[in-house]
């Protein structure tokens, strides 16, 4: 599936792993897997059916969805359209609920 990112220092984390250390350890390791499913998948199907994705709508949050990263660390997205179909924006990376 097509993806970018919406926030650049996300896109520096993936590409050179800049800004590591801003995150506990795993959270990156698990972040840079949850991409890799991402771009594997078919469509938002497929992202449905990997049930350790823990994919799910946001309430009250219009279109916008997430992806766990573990207990805390959460990967948010959205998407988008173009002539060729869907894209995955991966907005943020953050802790849910500020635990």
């Amino acid at each position: 599936m097509r993806f970018r990112f919406g926030d650049k220092s996300l896109e520096m984390l993936f590409r050179a792993g800049a800004g590591r250390e801003k995150y506990p350890r795993g959270v990156v390791d698990m972040f840079l897997r949850r991409v890799r499913s991402i771009e594997a998948a078919t469509d938002e199907r497929d992202l449905r059916a990997l049930k350790s994705l823990h994919f799910e709508k946001l309430q009250g949050q219009r279109d916008r969805y997430s992806i766990r990263l573990n207990e805390a660390w959460r990967l948010i997205l959205t998407f988008e359209k173009d002539d060729q179909g869907k894209i995955v924006v991966i907005i943020e990376m953050n802790r849910h609920y500020g635990d």
